[in-house]
């Protein structure tokens, strides 16, 4: 299905309009009239795109001051921007690759944290047996916070487990809880304080709940120098600086777009029946029905949700995306028809 604008919480196709439940705009601002105008705004003064080395002699005051909101924002020493999300994972195990005796990788870790010759985990239900014998290693473990079909963050407490003779890196892919879990969104990373962990690394694409097309890398400030020295980063334009600027003028409207989010999580939570088919948690912002015929009965209805066959899973992706921009008679719509046919 082709559209003619962005999908926002009422989508037009051929000439009929439906209700849309899909894509990442969880905080629903690409839309929002305020933050268009920031953009617009910062667009005006630094320009529609810088292409330099962010190491080159001149320096762009707008990453500075959008790298300190968002190193306060997540709770982090250190952070640093790059174009993409995907970028900034490939630039982390790039970066720790060298560093790292043995990578390990959760179940449905997404691709951007992929590294060569990782080691699942878990083998079966219990942990590798790699992770718990006596060798004395640096290993890097690679994770979503929130990995596809799942509604809630995952528990990193198993790394309780992991014998101290191994050296622990976490890598946490956030971007689909940074803007959504945790106090005001900040995301997970900083709840994230086992003993046994040297050093952890949380990344997210910015193009999901913060509405701008880039990616973050946040750490301790030894890790973070360690990648603005790095050659790929170096070598690579940044983030668009009118993009990075726009994070440090939108604090408030981050905070505003969450609690209407929390809200609407909230409505959902006290009205819709409880059942396995449903795969919901009031503190996300996702929802997975496994009802048969379930996208016939959406369309019949004039709604509009994800749909497609995601790489990491041998079915087709149902996803039910529930942003801030959802009014109560939206939900009242998809409510009343998950109730309705989950039984």
């Amino acid at each position: 299905m082709k559209v003619n604008q962005f999908p926002d919480r009422i989508i037009e196709i051929d000439n009929e309009e439906y209700l849309y439940f899909g894509g990442t705009a969880y905080l629903g601002l690409p839309t929002h009239p305020e933050f268009k105008n920031l953009i617009i705004k910062n667009i005006l003064q630094w320009g529609t795109a810088y292409g330099s080395s962010r190491s080159a002699n001149i320096q762009l005051n707008a990453y500075e001051n959008g790298e300190r909101f968002l190193a306060n924002y997540i709770k982090a020493d250190a952070v640093l921007t790059v174009s993409s999300g995907m970028l900034a994972g490939k630039l982390v195990v790039e970066t720790l690759t060298p560093q790292t005796d043995c990578f390990f990788y959760f179940p449905d870790t997404h691709t951007a944290i992929k590294a060569q010759n990782s080691l699942p985990f878990f083998i079966g239900e219990k942990l590798n047996p790699r992770l718990l014998d006596k060798a004395t290693e640096k290993i890097t473990i690679l994770t979503d916070s929130v990995p596809s079909f799942h509604v809630k963050p995952i528990d990193v407490s198993i790394l309780n487990l992991i014998p101290s003779n191994k050296e622990i890196t976490l890598v946490i892919d956030e971007s689909h809880s940074l803007g959504i879990l945790g106090p005001n969104g900040c995301g997970i990373y900083s709840t994230i304080n086992l003993p046994n962990i040297k050093r952890k690394i949380m990344l997210s694409s910015l193009g999901k709940a913060f509405g701008l097309t880039g990616g973050v890398i946040a750490s301790d400030s030894e890790f973070i120098n360690q990648m603005a020295a790095h050659d790929t980063f170096v070598s690579s334009a940044g983030m668009n600086a009118a993009f990075v600027q726009t994070m440090a003028d939108a604090g408030a409207i981050y905070l505003q777009q969450h609690q209407k989010l929390k809200d609407n999580l909230k409505y959902i939570d006290t009205h819709l029946i409880k059942n396995r088919a449903i795969h919901f948690d009031s503190n996300y912002p996702l929802i997975y029905p496994e009802i048969e015929g379930v996208n016939e009965i959406f369309t019949l209805n004039k709604i509009i949700v994800t749909n497609f066959k995601y790489p990491t899973d041998s079915k087709n992706l149902n996803r039910i995306v529930i942003t801030a921009n959802h009014k109560k008679e939206d939900l009242d719509k998809i409510i009343h028809i998950l109730n309705q046919n989950q039984f």
